[in-house]
């Protein structure tokens, strides 16, 4: 069955939640069909022949309330432990405080944007660096039996809060709305069968006169306006008392009221009457009708000898432009390649220039302290060396002169200690700036993190017996003068994936341009391992920061608490394939700055 006016019904893809989780409604294949053709955008899946799964549920966004606690009804009454100390309804995602109240989250940032921030339990005051996610409570509370939310409706099932959303979108008794847009109406989920098959406003039935499928709604529109097959009445009341509305067109021509003109009016008869006057009109006239016919055809003649010359004129100039079409189509051709092949080049030198220059200035500053810290060591050896020789030439001379030469080495062997303590310096000094060399020529400016770890195997032990827990990387930034970031990796993982997971996380770092920038940060972050097989089947997870989280605030400290994925990759996957290769494995992290603006 067809759909009149598919198009104004696409709205159905945001009420028809489609083979996305739960359990599924079976519907007759009559109201499959559809349904189908509500939305032909997404085809129905072939479980079992004659059947259209489709799920009527409610969002998963629903399930968890927006502001304060959960509001349903319990089964055993709810101990005093489970309530928020604020909104005094069932703990929603609890927070507990440094004086061992609990809250809602959304609760605790409502009394965190108080000035000063109190518990209203015991009036001590609140700390947002002090309270932390009690997640055994909420273990407990999602663990509590309740009453189904639609029990207003008939449902008399009970079960864990846990298990509730689940619930939800199989049960039969709540309420849903016609999934075909143009109705309205809500109903029980149990009874979208009879609701689709014989209540909608917005069902298909049969036209009466045209056997044509259209919308119950639409039906008597379309037989006003629309139907074909419709019998209307001849508008010039000729003696037809109704004609078929698709054969209208044809019957004004043909209809004897039907007011025409005379069929040789394009040679110049200016007559004008009835249909069936006509005949009479053009045997009484029809020697008149010959010679306006005769005259117009000399007429044609003339302009067909005028337009004949003026052709054979055009005629014969027209190999030469074509000619100069052919010579100058090619050379269009070469120049558009040659100017692909500079824009090309220039926006490549641009990418190129553009990418490096800052970088070479900061590597030439670099190397040339560095290359005059290298001569004042070389300096510093040579005195050095020079000092020694005296001090050696003065203790063989000191045998067999006596006092004078133990006189003249003190002095000597103060100024060798004084240059030995310079050397250290210059050294530390020197290692120092060679380690900045080396971070400045590993940095990435795009966003882009690839992160090389060597020895896993020695790593991963160290980690196991608690000597190394965790690795950063080098820095990495957004842009020249954007955030300043670095990865975080657990190789034996932290929290939920201690012993079981490689743990990988992002941390912001302190920046020397943060009071350029905006803040909060946020910016999508993905976090891959890279597969070093053929396949390059690679391991990623991404995520847009969340705002309120201290960790991607402007940081105080050199570093932020890093945030990411604790579970991310299972040490069983990662050394069973090929991930690590020649005991190294790959890790990427890009920053998505294509919509940060310049400082």
């Amino acid at each position: 069955m067809s759909v009149l006016d598919i198009g104004r019904l696409d709205v159905v893809n945001g009420l028809l939640y489609v083979m996305s989780a739960g359990r599924n409604v079976d519907l007759p294949l009559e109201l499959q069909t559809q349904l189908q053709r509500l939305n032909p955008a997404r085809p129905p899946p072939a479980s079992r022949p004659g059947s259209m799964r489709l799920e009527l549920s409610p969002p998963p966004s629903s399930f968890m309330p927006l502001h304060r606690g959960f509001k349903d009804r319990f089964v055993q009454p709810l101990e005093p432990k489970y309530c928020c100390e604020s909104c005094k309804l069932a703990l929603c995602n609890p927070r507990q405080t440094e004086c061992g109240h609990r809250f809602c989250e959304s609760c605790i940032r409502d009394l965190l944007c108080l000035q000063p921030p109190i518990c209203p339990a015991d009036g001590e005051p609140l700390y947002e660096d002090k309270i932390f996610t009690d997640v055994c409570c909420r273990r407990e509370i999602m663990g509590l039996k309740v009453f189904c939310r639609n029990e207003k409706n008939g449902c008399q099932e009970q079960m864990t809060l846990q298990l509730l959303l689940e619930h939800l979108q199989d049960c039969p008794y709540y309420e849903i709305t016609c999934p075909r847009a143009e109705c309205k109406d809500t109903f029980l989920r149990k009874d979208v069968s009879d609701h689709l098959e014989t209540k909608c406003k917005y069902r298909d039935t049969i036209c009466t006169y045209c056997k044509r499928t259209v919308l119950l709604a639409d039906q008597k529109k379309h037989e006003e306006s629309v139907c074909p097959a419709f019998p209307v009445t001849c508008p010039n009341k000729c003696s037809y008392s109704s004609v078929l509305r698709s054969q209208l067109t044809n019957h004004r021509h043909e209809c004897p009221n039907a007011q025409a003109n005379c069929m040789f009016s394009r040679y110049g008869c200016t007559f004008k009457g009835l249909n069936q006057d006509m005949k009479e009109h053009e045997s009484r006239f029809m020697s008149e009708h010959l010679k306006l016919m005769v005259a117009r055809n000399s007429s044609l003649e003339t302009k067909m000898e005028d337009v004949k010359t003026e052709l054979q004129e055009r005629y014969k100039v027209l190999p030469s432009l074509n000619t100069r079409i052919i010579e100058l189509e090619n050379r269009y051709e070469e120049v558009r390649e040659k100017s692909k092949e500079m824009e090309q080049k220039i926006s490549n030198v641009q990418k190129l220039l553009g990418s490096h220059s800052e970088k070479v200035m900061e590597m030439e500053m670099e190397l040339r302290l560095l290359r005059q810290a290298k001569d004042d060591v070389e300096t510093l050896k040579s005195t050095v060396e020079s000092i020694r020789s005296r001090v050696a030439v003065l203790e063989g001379s000191g045998r067999g002169g006596g006092g004078a030469g133990t006189h003249a080495l003190g002095p000597l062997e103060t100024q060798l200690a004084r240059h030995d303590d310079m050397l250290s310096v210059h050294e530390i000094r020197l290692a120092d700036m060679d380690l900045r060399f080396q971070v400045l020529e590993t940095a990435s400016y795009s966003g882009t993190l690839v992160w090389k770890i060597r020895d896993y195997k020695r790593r991963k032990q160290e980690a196991v017996m608690g000597k190394t827990l965790s690795l950063y990387s080098q820095p990495f930034y957004t842009g020249y003068f954007g955030y300043r970031m670095c990865a975080r990796v657990y190789l034996n993982g932290d929290g939920m994936g201690k012993g079981t997971h490689l743990s990988l996380f992002f941390v912001v770092m302190r920046g020397e341009y943060d009071a350029l920038l905006p803040w909060p940060f946020k910016q999508k972050v993905t976090l891959m391992l890279m597969d070093q097989g053929p396949a390059r089947k690679h391991l990623g997870d991404a995520f847009k920061p969340d705002p309120n989280s201290s960790s991607f605030k402007r940081p105080a400290g050199d570093m932020n608490i890093a945030s990411g994925c604790p579970l991310f990759v299972a040490q069983t996957v990662l050394e069973n394939g090929t991930y690590i290769k020649d005991d190294t494995i790959f890790i990427k992290v890009v920053v998505d700055a294509s919509d940060l603006p310049d400082p």
